[in-house]
C-alpha cells in the first residue's frame, strides 16, 4: 500500500506541475510581439491609485481623463483579476516606429467637480499604470509645490497634461518603453474653477541591441544590485550561523544528555532501583496517549501538510523562472490552482492520522479539514471585498470571478478533499508507538511558569523568526509596495533554514518538556512550531507603522486582514513541521530503551 501511495504521489506531483505550468504560461496577449512599420501595438490603461497604498487602486477612467472613441476592455485571466488589473484601451496611439511630436489627445474643459477630483488625486500622490506590448509603464498625475513667498503653508496643485513616450526597439520587436511627464506642461488646479486642458503626448522611437528575450531583465535589476545582494547574503549568513549554533547546541548538549539518560536508565534496569524514577523514561506509559480534540489536531496537520506542499510547488515554479517580473497574475493563478489540486493531500493526511488515533467520525474530520484554513480566509475575503466595493476599488472582485472561484472550490477542491479523505480512511495504517499506553494518565507535576505553553511558544518562535526577519522586509516591500522580488534562490535557502530551525527548536523544547515529566507534548509541539507565524504578524505591526507610508481604512484593513490569513497559514504549516519533527524524535528515544 505504501509503495502504491508513493507512486500515486509522484504522479500527482508531476500532473500538478504540468497543469500549473500550462495554466500560467499562457501569454497575456495573443500577439507574437512582432510588428511591421505602422502596425498598431496594444496599449492598455490599467489603474490609478495612491502610490503608498498598493491595494487602493481604481480604474484608469474613474478619473476624468480623455477616453478613446471605442473603449475596449481586455479579457483577463483569473490571476490578473485577483491582482486588481482592469485593462482597457488607452487613448494614446503608439504605432510601431511612428514618431509623434505633441499630438493632441483631446481638448477638455474640467468642471469644478472634476478639478476637485484631480486635485485630490494629486494630493494623495496618485500614479497611473499602463501596459504597452505587455511592458509596464508608470507615471504620476501631477505634483504639489510649496509656495513660501507670502504664506509658508500655501500649496499649489498641478496636473501634468503632456506625456512623452520613449520606445526602444530591436528589428521588429518592442524592447523597452519609458514614459515621462513634461514638468513645464501643467495645469493649475489650486482653485475650484473650470479649467481648459489640452491633453497631449509625444512618441520617440530608438533602436537598441538588447535581444527580445532579455527585455524583462530591466525590471529585476533593482533586486539584483550589489548593495541589495550584500544584504541578502548577510541575511543568509546570519541565518546559517543561527542554524549552526542551534545544531551545535543539540549535538553537544542534547545528545550528551540523552546518552547519559540511556546509560542511567540501563543501569537502573540492572539494579532495579526505583527511587530514581524521574525523567522522560518514566512517563513512557503516557507519552503516546492521544491528544485532546484529536479531530481538530488531525485537521490542523492535514491543512498544514497541504500548505507545505503548496509552498514547495510555488518555490519550484519560481526557481524555474515562471514568476518573472510583471507576468501579470501568474502567482495568484498558481496559488489558486495548486491549492485546489493539492486539497486531496489535506484530506488524506487528516483522515489517515485521525483513523490512526482511533477516531470514528472521519467525515466530520474531513469537513473540518476543508474549512480550517478556507473558513477564516473566506470570512476575511467577504469583509475586505465589501470594503473594496464601498471604495469602488479594483480590488473588488467581479461577480463572474467569484463564481469561477466557487466552481473551482465546488468541482475541484471539495471532490479531491473527499477522495483524499476516503483514501486516508482506507489506508488501514496503525499508529506506531514503541510503548504501551497505560489505562490511567499520570499526574503532571507542578512546573514553573516559564515551562508553560505561552513562554515556550515565545522561545520557540523567536529563533526561527530571527533567521528570516531580514528577508521579510524585502518580501513585504514587494508584496505591499512597488519593489520587485526576483532572487528566489536566496528565498528558498532562507525557507529551508526556517524549516530546520523550527524542527530543531521544537525537538529541544519537547525533550525538556518530557524530562520534566509533562507528557502532554502533542499540542505543545504543534503550537511551538507554529508560533513563528505570530512573530511574523507582530512584524506586520512594526512594518506598517515604522517602515511604510500606508494609510487609510481600506489599505489598513487589507494589509492586516490578508496578512492575518498568511500568518495563520504559516502557523499551520510550521506547526505541522514542528510536530512531525517532535514525533520522530519521541519515537526514536523511546525505541532506544526498554519499556515495561
Amino acid at each position: 500500500m505504501d509503495e502504491k501511495v508513493k507512486m500515486m504521489m509522484r504522479g500527482w506531483f508531476a500532473v500538478v506541475l504540468l497543469l500549473v505550468c500550462t495554466v500560467i504560461s499562457v501569454r497575456s496577449d495573443a500577439s507574437d510581439h512582432k510588428y511591421k512599420v505602422g502596425d498598431s501595438v496594444p496599449l492598455y490603461a490599467n489603474k490609478v491609485g495612491p502610490f503608498h497604498n498598493p491595494s487602493e487602486t481604481y480604474r484608469y477612467f474613474d478619473l476624468p481623463f480623455c477616453s478613446p472613441a471605442h473603449m475596449k476592455e481586455k479579457k483577463e485571466a483569473l490571476g490578473e483579476v485577483l491582482n486588481g488589473d482592469r485593462l482597457v484601451s488607452a487613448p494614446y496611439k503608439l504605432d510601431f516606429l511612428q514618431d509623434k511630436d505633441s499630438e493632441i489627445v483631446c481638448k477638455k474643459t474640467l468642471t469644478n467637480k472634476e478639478v476637485v477630483q484631480f486635485r485630490r488625486a494629486v494630493i494623495k500622490d496618485y500614479y497611473f499604470q499602463m501596459y504597452y506590448d505587455d511592458l509596464p509603464i508608470w507615471g504620476f498625475l501631477g505634483k504639489v509645490e510649496k509656495e513660501g513667498k507670502t504664506d509658508p503653508n500655501e500649496y499649489k496643485y498641478y496636473l501634468f497634461k503632456h506625456l512623452h513616450f520613449e520606445i526602444f526597439y530591436n528589428k521588429d520587436r518592442v524592447i523597452e518603453i519609458n514614459a515621462r511627464t513634461d514638468p513645464s506642461a501643467r495645469v493649475d488646479l489650486t482653485e475650484d474653477k473650470e479649467v481648459d486642458v489640452e491633453f497631449m503626448y509625444s512618441v520617440k522611437w530608438k533602436e537598441t541591441n538588447t535581444p527580445f528575450e532579455k527585455r524583462m531583465e530591466k525590471y529585476s535589476q533593482s533586486s539584483s544590485l550589489p548593495h541589495h545582494l550584500e544584504i541578502h547574503w548577510f541575511s543568509i549568513i546570519n541565518s546559517c550561523v543561527t542554524v549552526l549554533l542551534l545544531t551545535g547546541f543539540l549535538a553537544t548538549i542534547l545528545m550528551r544528555v540523552l546518552k547519559n539518560d540511556f546509560v542511567k536508565y540501563a543501569h537502573d534496569e540492572e539494579t532495579a532501583d526505583d527511587q530514581e524514577e524521574t525523567g522522560w523514561k518514566y512517563i513512557h506509559g503516557d507519552v503516546f496517549r492521544y491528544p485532546k480534540y484529536k479531530s481538530l489536531f488531525a485537521a490542523a496537520l492535514g491543512s498544514g501538510t497541504q500548505l507545505f506542499t503548496l509552498t514547495v510547488f510555488i518555490f519550484i515554479l519560481a526557481l524555474v523562472g515562471v514568476f518573472y517580473p510583471y507576468n501579470r497574475g501568474a502567482l495568484f493563478t498558481a496559488l489558486v490552482v495548486i491549492y485546489a489540486l493539492t486539497s486531496g493531500i489535506a484530506g488524506y493526511t487528516a483522515a489517515a492520522f485521525y483513523c490512526q488515533l482511533e477516531g470514528t467520525n472521519w467525515v466530520r474530520n474531513v469537513l473540518l479539514t476543508g474549512s480550517l484554513f478556507c473558513g477564516p480566509l473566506f470570512l476575511t475575503f467577504c469583509f475586505l471585498n465589501t470594503v473594496a466595493i464601498a471604495y469602488s476599488a479594483t480590488a473588488a472582485l467581479p461577480f463572474g470571478t467569484i463564481v469561477v472561484i466557487f466552481l473551482i472550490w465546488a468541482l475541484v477542491t471539495s471532490p479531491l478533499l473527499v477522495l483524499g479523505g476516503i483514501a486516508g480512511k482506507n489506508s488501514r495504517a496503525e499508529f506506531q508507538a514503541p510503548c504501551r499506553t497505560t489505562k490511567y494518565p499520570r499526574e503532571i507535576p507542578q512546573l514553573p511558569w516559564y515551562r508553560g505553553t505561552l513562554p515556550q511558544m515565545a522561545m520557540a518562535g523567536f529563533l526561527p523568526f530571527s533567521a528570516i526577519y531580514i528577508e521579510l522586509y524585502y518580501i513585504f516591500a514587494s508584496v505591499w509596495g512597488h519593489r520587485i522580488y526576483t532572487i528566489y534562490s536566496i528565498l528558498f535557502i532562507v525557507f529551508i533554514i526556517l524549516l530546520i530551525v523550527t524542527a530543531f527548536i521544537t525537538v529541544a523544547l519537547t525533550y525538556f518538556q518530557l524530562a520534566a515529566e509533562d507528557h502532554e507534548w502533542w499540542w505543545r509541539s504543534f503550537l511551538c512550531g507554529g508560533s513563528t507565524g505570530l512573530f511574523i504578524y507582530s512584524y506586520c505591526l512594526y512594518y506598517y507603522y515604522a517602515r511604510s507610508d500606508m494609510s487609510g481604512f481600506m489599505q489598513t484593513s487589507f494589509f492586516f486582514g490578508y496578512m492575518a490569513c498568511i500568518c495563520y497559514g504559516f502557523f499551520l504549516m510550521l506547526g505541522t513541521v514542528g510536530f512531525r519533527a517532535a514525533l520522530f524524535f519521541v519515537r526514536h528515544i523511546y525505541h532506544s530503551i526498554k519499556c515495561e
